[in-house]
């Protein structure tokens, strides 16, 4: 780093500038401001002098730091901290900007804060990715002044560092936790009763919280002087495939995150949940072709091979076709399984489309077509409308709302189950639909 780029004048500079620039036009009718205008001059002369002293006495005097997590939750508040170290012998104010990756087209960050001497200082910010991928922080500038603000010292870190942005293991997580605490219905997933008793027993473990009290085992309890339970498996553990369309149907954005996102974060959540559940998790994507075929199973790392897969997924602009999907489902997932497809229709010609397709799958799996509400319609709809254009913009609303309802009907007029779901409400709905089939005995 130059020296000369090290130093920046507070914008006071300019006032004192100005202020002496006026004293010296007065000096001209008025030699006493003159003699004035000199003093104030070498005052000022000598206040930057030891200004600068002050600030570039020593090469290091502010250290500076980035610290953030290994792989960022895409679609959530991500948190990254920052720490300074001030090193002078007195209090500084600091200005910090932080050079963040690209794909949050922010060039604005600022941080401003006063950090006393020999202080180790911290402030974290959030940050929300709406994309998977790697994401490139760059330098950490701090700017130093002192109490006096005349210059500012600039300190650039070379703290570059590359986060990779993965589907929503936060929100993985969090269903995680509330199907353990029995607390799912915070969320709207709702309470079924299970149907018959399908349950036989694997083994004795040590209790969690969260476990039920009522398979606890007394006599094991006894033998080891602690809290031992019960655990049980279902008799029959289903496959459950999870199908996501990656064609450019699935490219719409709904509040700056793509459908084909929402899909993927409710595929790393719902799979979890069914692990848990002791089903096999599955999940294979389509569009012109049929890829990224990962076999259900129910291993312990079963989870991190789907949340990779998930992370290498991208949309293609091409049209999807239903006709290899089933043809691909067909030779390749023998057993009766659990299909849950993501995809979306926006008219019901499209649907009509691959209904036959749709149908010819449901015939030996229990099959779930999952698309999305326009969310972007809710508010032209609820609105007035005052003028003739808005009638025909409220119509026009109302028609694709209607289209959307049609389209279940449909699908389950053809015996194919389906869920039309906002895409905040995706993760749930889909969950939901699982707890309910299960409680029923149909998987």
């Amino acid at each position: 780093m130059k020296f000369y780029k090290s130093i920046f004048v507070h914008d006071q500079f300019f006032y004192y500038i100005a202020g002496l620039s006026a004293l010296f036009l007065m000096s001209y009718w008025l030699p006493f401001l003159y003699t004035l205008a000199w003093v104030c001059v070498l005052i000022f002369g000598v206040l930057t002098l030891f200004d600068f002293v002050l600030l570039f006495s020593n090469k290091k005097r502010i250290s500076a730091k980035r610290i953030l997590s290994e792989k960022f939750s895409n679609s959530d508040e991500n948190p990254v901290s920052i720490q300074i170290d001030n090193k002078y012998p007195f209090q500084v104010f600091v200005k910090v900007i932080d050079e963040l990756p690209s794909q949050f087209q922010k060039r604005d960050f600022n941080h401003f804060s006063s950090i006393k001497s020999s202080e180790n200082y911290q402030f974290d910010y959030q940050v929300t990715p709406v994309e998977r991928g790697e994401y490139h922080f760059g330098f950490v500038h701090v700017f130093a002044s002192s109490q006096l603000k005349i210059i500012a010292r600039r300190f650039s870190f070379d703290n570059k560092q590359m986060v990779a942005v993965y589907p929503s293991y936060i929100q993985m997580k969090k269903y995680e936790f509330l199907a353990m605490s029995n607390r799912l219905t915070e969320y709207g997933l709702k309470k079924i009763r299970r149907i018959g008793h399908t349950m036989e027993f694997e083994q004795i473990k040590s209790y969690v919280p969260g476990d039920d009290v009522r398979t606890i085992n007394w006599k094991a309890t006894a033998k080891k002087g602690a809290l031992m339970v019960n655990q049980y498996q279902d008799e029959k553990s289903q496959p459950i495939y999870s199908i996501i369309d990656m064609g450019r149907v699935m490219k719409m954005p709904f509040e700056n995150l793509k459908l084909v996102d929402y899909a993927i974060n409710s595929t790393l959540a719902f799979s979890n949940i069914a692990l848990l559940k002791n089903d096999k998790a599955g999940m294979l994507t389509f569009a012109k072709k049929v890829e990224n075929i990962v076999a259900a199973s129910n291993k312990k790392t079963h989870l991190t091979t789907i949340n990779e897969t998930l992370y290498n997924l991208n949309t293609s602009f091409s049209d999807t076709d239903f006709s290899l999907l089933y043809a691909t489902i067909k030779r390749k997932i023998n057993q009766r399984s659990l299909l849950i497809v993501y995809t979306n229709f926006e008219h019901i010609s499209a649907l009509k489309r691959q209904l036959p397709y749709l149908k010819a799958i449901s015939k030996k799996h229990l099959l779930i077509t999952v698309f999305f509400e326009n969310t972007e319609l809710d508010e032209l709809i609820s609105t007035n409308a005052e003028d003739v254009q808005g009638i025909y913009h409220k119509t026009i609303g109302e028609k694709f709302a209607y289209e959307k309802k049609r389209m279940v009907k449909e699908l389950e007029k053809a015996g194919v189950h389906a869920i039309l779901t906002k895409p905040n409400n995706l993760s749930v709905n889909v969950i939901n639909k699982y707890l309910e089939f299960k409680a029923k005995g149909l998987i």
